[in-house]
């Protein structure tokens, strides 16, 4: 199969997919793997590298997607690639769909066959785990007066207190916050509604992390002394309430500081919009808001190697197996299939833009295989 590895255009997106190490396995399963020029450039891997593993380096991305049968990338389809999808050609890559109709619509007409990548996790992705830390290290930075925070350490001195913490979830990227946040010295509230979870991170994390049901009440009543607040809860899209209303900013300290890493506009945070690395906070009611909305792409090299490393079995299979075949092997991977050669395979984007839903088990005739493996729902939003 012909693999491409496509330059990234999304504005503070500076990842990539696949380094040289899996590319080098791509060509020595017998594909052949094609990389845009300077792809991997400021994430750390040059061109030279590429290579050396055995690609071909095409200059633009209009040779790249005129060449390979099988696109990959880490984010979502741009406008400028639009016009550059054809028929029946694979796609790989975090396409949200669920919040980007413009862009499944595009992918519908143009018939490709579309995996959305951020579906594909059986261990949850790295690039939670990289969103959660390095949410947490922004929220410190903008904590200082000099990044228009109210002017609060993260950590305590003789004197004078540390920073009091909010933590909203404690999945994998909720951790990772706390990880750091709580290594800093800051007093940490880590917020979920699993106990279970929240018992295990007693023992987990150091003893400046107290742990809280997330309710409403909970979090109102400790609004007030709060410094920081870094929202890692994965919104339900169908859901129209919030955790933190914009009215309760009124709450919080003027220069405090709320961190969605989750980016959700209308989520868990009422008051969230996504920003760029470039202009990357806003003001509301006194309160800085930093709402990057791919915090990952601030450490490329890291993140890209851990991420090619977690969603590498995954393309190594489509192309080894073809669609049908991966999809049967893994139902983490059939769960993600997005769209089909018109057909809408996603249960979310179905419910949240009312369009017509077909199973990947349908579009693809394997509904009655007995080898089929299993896999969780990837959402809470179903059909019906």
């Amino acid at each position: 199969m012909k693999i491409g590895i496509l330059k990234e255009v999304k504005e503070g997106e500076s990842r990539v997919i696949l380094t040289p190490v899996e590319v080098k396995e791509l060509i020595q399963s017998g594909h052949e793997v094609f990389v845009q020029k300077s792809a991997g450039a400021l994430a750390g891997f040059e061109d030279e590298a590429y290579k050396k593993s055995g690609a071909t380096i095409l200059e633009s991305k209009e040779a790249l997607f005129d060449k390979v049968d099988f696109i990959t990338k880490v984010k979502e389809i741009e406008p400028s690639e639009y016009a550059l999808l054809r028929e029946d050609q694979i796609i790989f890559t975090c396409i949200h769909p669920a919040a980007n109709p413009e862009e499944v619509q595009v992918l519908l007409d143009k018939k490709v066959i579309a995996f959305t990548a951020e579906d594909t996790h059986k261990y949850g992705s790295p690039n939670c785990e990289a969103a959660g830390k390095l949410g947490a290290i922004m929220g410190t930075y903008h904590l200082l007066s000099i990044n228009g925070g109210r002017g609060q350490s993260i950590f305590g001195i003789g004197g004078a207190p540390a920073a009091k913490v909010l933590v909203l979830g404690a999945g994998i990227v909720g951790k990772g916050a706390v990880d750091i946040l709580a290594s800093l010295g800051g007093q940490v509230y880590l917020m979920d509604i699993n106990v279970g979870i929240l018992r295990d991170s007693q023992y987990q994390f150091s003893k400046n992390v107290t742990t809280m049901i997330s309710n409403r009440s909970n979090i109102q009543s400790i609004l007030g002394d709060i410094d920081l607040v870094v929202n890692c809860v994965k919104w339900p899209k169908h859901r129209k309430d919030h955790l933190i209303y914009e009215e309760d900013l009124k709450l919080m300290k003027k220069g405090s500081v709320i961190v969605d890493v989750s980016a959700d506009v209308g989520g868990a945070v009422e008051s969230y919009r996504p920003t760029t690395h470039l202009e990357p906070t806003y003001v509301i009611n006194g309160v800085l808001h930093y709402g990057v909305d791919n915090i990952p792409g601030a450490a490329p090299h890291t993140v890209s190697k851990a991420y090619a490393a977690s969603i590498f079995p995954h393309i190594l299979s489509i192309a080894n197996n073809g669609i049908t075949e991966a999809c049967v092997k893994d139902g983490y991977l059939r769960r993600s299939l997005c769209v089909y050669k018109g057909a809408l395979t996603h249960t979310e984007t179905s419910v949240i833009q009312k369009r017509p839903f077909t199973s990947p088990e349908t579009v693809l005739d394997i509904a009655d295989r007995k080898d089929l493996n299993l896999a969780p729902s990837a959402t809470t939003t179903h059909i019906g």
